[in-house]
């Protein structure tokens, strides 16, 4: 419980966590690790060719299994997923954060 109220009492504690968490993931399997390569929070994927459509699919099953979501059908739009800042705000919006 203590946890969850900490989480509760700083949301950009969570946003920013967010932000972290899948960046990483995407410089690991996406981007291969390539530090020369700068990923802003609100660069598109798409536009900048970071994630094709496979990828999505990647990362779908990387927010679900992380973060214990389920994403329905018709929330896979790029207003969710398309960039490192639409990712925490929908994440938070799933979780409650």
């Amino acid at each position: 419980m203590q946890d969850n109220q900490a989480r509760v009492a700083d949301p950009q504690t969570d946003v920013r966590q967010v932000k972290a968490t899948v960046r990483q993931y995407i410089f690991e399997n996406f981007l291969m690790g390539d530090a020369g390569v700068e990923l802003g929070d609100e660069q598109s994927f798409l536009d900048n060719h970071i994630i094709d459509s496979t990828g999505f699919i990647e990362l779908v099953t990387f927010l679900e299994t992380t973060y214990g979501v389920r994403l329905l059908d018709e929330e896979m739009i790029p207003e969710n997923l398309d960039s490192l800042e639409n990712i925490a705000r929908f994440i938070g919006t799933k979780t409650g954060s």
